[in-house]
C-alpha cells in the first residue's frame, strides 16, 4: 500500500468513527429528551435545565492518548478513551442527578460500562459531578456497531464552578498559583452549601403546595 493509500484508508476510517460517535450522541440525546418530556407529563416538573454535547477534536484525542502513554491511533482511541463523545446534562437540584442517571440506565439498549460518582467522592480540588460511560447500539446497513458515550450530570452551580476550573487549568497549564486553587476549593464548598440550601428550599415549597392542595380538596 502506498503512503497515499494508507492516508486515504485512515481518513475513511476516521470518517466512519465520527459517524458512529455523532450517531451515538443523537441516540442518547433523543432518549434524554423523551425521558424529560415523560417526566414533565407525569410529574409536572422538569428535572433537566439544558443539555450540551461534543466530540473531542483529533488534536485533543492525540494529546490525551499521549498523556496516558499510548500512541495516537484509531485503535487506541477506541480501546482506551471513553469520553470521545460526551453529553453534559445540567439540572436544577442535586436530587435530580441520581434520578436522571437511573432513568438513563434503565433503558433496555443502554449498557452502563463505568460510573464515577464525584457527588459522593469529590475530587481534592472540590469538583463534584456524576459521570457514567454507556454504550448504545448504532444500526448501520452493514450491521450493528456498539459505541461509547460519556454522560456527565451536574447542577447549574456545579457546572458554573467546573467551567471556571477548566479555564484556570488551561490558562496556567495546570500550574496555577496555590492561592488560586485554595480559593477555588473554597468556592466549591460554598457551591455545595448553596446546592443543599436550594434543594431544601425547593422541598419546602413542594411540601407547602401539597398541603395547600389537600386543604382545598377538603374545602370542596
Amino acid at each position: 500500500m502506498t503512503i497515499q493509500e494508507e492516508v486515504a484508508a485512515q481518513t475513511e476510517e476516521w470518517r466512519k468513527t465520527q459517524l458512529l460517535y455523532n450517531s451515538a450522541l443523537k441516540e442518547i440525546s433523543t432518549k434524554i429528551e423523551i425521558l424529560n418530556n415523560e417526566f414533565v407529563h407525569s410529574h409536572r416538573y422538569n428535572p433537566i435545565e439544558h443539555v450540551t454535547q461534543r466530540i473531542k477534536t483529533p488534536d485533543s484525542i492525540a494529546r490525551k492518548l499521549k498523556r496516558i502513554g499510548y500512541e495516537p491511533t484509531l485503535e487506541n482511541m477506541e480501546k482506551y478513551l471513553c469520553d470521545i463523545a460526551g453529553i453534559r446534562i445540567i439540572c436544577s437540584f442535586t436530587s435530580d442527578i441520581y434520578r436522571i442517571a437511573g432513568m438513563i440506565a434503565r433503558q433496555d439498549d443502554v449498557a452502563v460500562l463505568k460510573i464515577k460518582d464525584y457527588m459522593k467522592h469529590p475530587k481534592e480540588n472540590g469538583y463534584k459531578s456524576f459521570h457514567m460511560v454507556v454504550t448504545v447500539p448504532i444500526y448501520l446497513s452493514t450491521g450493528t456497531e456498539t459505541t461509547k458515550v460519556e454522560i456527565q450530570i451536574r447542577t447549574i452551580a456545579m457546572d458554573f464552578w467546573a467551567s471556571l476550573e477548566h479555564k484556570i487549568y488551561y490558562k496556567f497549564e495546570g500550574n496555577a498559583p496555590e492561592y488560586i486553587y485554595d480559593e477555588l476549593k473554597n468556592c466549591a464548598d460554598i457551591i455545595d452549601q448553596l446546592d443543599q440550601r436550594m434543594l431544601s428550599l425547593n422541598e419546602e415549597v413542594q411540601q407547602l403546595k401539597a398541603t395547600s392542595a389537600v386543604r382545598e380538596s377538603e374545602i370542596h
